[in-house]
């Protein structure tokens, strides 16, 4: 007999300010940042990467669960883009939150090209942080404190 395969369970959604964050971890580093007072967006800006294109050369592809491959000559290539998910830019920090992530995934690969963009549009003053729990949030808070600080007496000389 074939065992049904197991869903995963969905995250609970969590809502602050109007706005449904994807994790637990996303929402306590909205909290935390809100506890700070600073300016910040919530996955509001998006990042395009590489434009999308057409590959106009013979160009076919595999299908799920089937033995053809389908003819995707001179068709769309979707671009990358990229959405952060806390930027400040007048304290000029991104953070991303990542938990756990199953399997394969794409964000290292979209991470790399997001720090060439950054590079190539004069950006790299950015502070960029990637916690995976609470504590590390908190680390990013303090680090975030503490450049903030330091910043304020450089220009006070």
């Amino acid at each position: 007999m074939k065992r049904k395969p197991r869903k995963r369970p969905k995250a609970k959604g969590h809502r602050r300010a109007g706005k449904s964050l994807k994790s637990a971890l996303e929402a306590y580093c909205f909290d935390r940042l809100k506890d700070t007072g600073w300016d910040f967006s919530y996955e509001e800006e998006v990042f395009y990467l590489i434009d999308g294109f057409r590959y106009p050369g013979v160009y076919y592809k595999m299908t799920k669960g089937r033995d053809v491959m389908r003819d995707n000559t001179n068709k769309a290539v979707m671009g990358i883009k990229y959405t952060p998910d806390f930027v400040s830019h007048k304290h000029k920090f991104i953070i991303e939150t990542k938990g756990y992530v199953y399997g394969q995934h794409t964000f290292p690969l979209r991470w790399k090209l997001f720090l060439k963009y950054l590079v190539e549009n004069d950006m790299q003053d950015y502070m960029l942080f990637i916690p995976k729990n609470r504590k590390q949030v908190d680390a990013t808070i303090d680090i975030i404190k503490k450049h903030m600080h330091d910043g304020r007496k450089k220009t006070l000389r």
